[in-house]
């Protein structure tokens, strides 16, 4: 599954050529755990809005080549298009089934790693991002320094409940599959281990996720909440 240099050698974990992919389901259908809070239009707002926020975050963050967004939806495309990300129709399929295509752009790219940002952080900005970019730098310097440079990274930032997976980078791009889904935390730890890849969690605020009115509620009472989460 990992990709591989000409010479068949698993490719070393490298962040010298790193893409952004963010997936988002649709502008209409998605947050729909969040109807008891939001009527169908302050829905769509909020998904756009963080859809731009998330796209201009990685956009601006130092170190991301290029940021796409993969998905099913014109008008999500259309937004991303317009928030500058390069798009990709979904073919078919749920999250993971997308994120396989938004691989194959980064391949394409000629990507040493990729990182899945999802369109629901309300703390999403290029600080965070850096913070979590640096985090990792850091890991690969020590495995430099150790003697032993990794050949493959797997770098998550969990929800707060440590069971799903808010933010994944994997350098090669192929390290791992994506496992998104219930317990995609422990999923993917477990693709990394089965392949020796340096494993790699960050803590912080990306951790808060909006799937419940819940979650809407702690992102307002942290400052993340009302104009906050408008488009930038």
């Amino acid at each position: 599954m990992h990709d591989l240099q000409p010479s068949g050698a698993p490719a070393a974990a490298d962040l010298g050529n790193l893409v952004a992919v963010v997936p988002v389901r649709g502008l209409e259908r998605a947050k729909t755990r969040l109807g008891e809070a939001l009527d169908p239009e302050e829905r769509r707002s909020l998904v756009e809005g963080l859809l731009r926020r998330t796209i201009r975050a990685a956009i601006m963050t130092p170190g991301i080549r290029a940021v796409a967004v993969v998905s099913p939806d014109p008008e999500a495309l259309a937004v991303a298009a317009d928030s500058g990300a390069i798009t990709i129709p979904q073919g078919g399929g749920g999250l993971n089934e997308g994120l396989a295509d938004g691989r194959a752009w980064a391949r394409e790219m000629s990507a040493t790693a990729l990182v899945v940002v999802p369109a629901d952080l309300p703390a999403i900005g290029p600080a965070e991002l850096e913070r979590v970019l640096g985090a990792v730098r850091d890991r690969l310097a020590a495995s430099w320094s150790s003697g032993s440079p990794a050949a493959a990274l797997v770098a998550l930032v969990p929800d707060r409940a440590g069971e799903g997976t808010n933010l994944l980078l994997l350098s090669p791009p192929g390290a791992i599959p994506f496992l998104f889904g219930p317990g995609s935390r422990a999923a993917h730890a477990g693709a990394a281990a089965s392949l020796g890849a340096t494993y790699l969690e960050v803590r912080g605020p990306l951790g808060l996720d909006l799937d419940t009115p819940d979650d809407l509620l702690d992102a307002e009472t942290a400052g993340l909440g009302g104009a906050a989460l408008d488009a930038p």
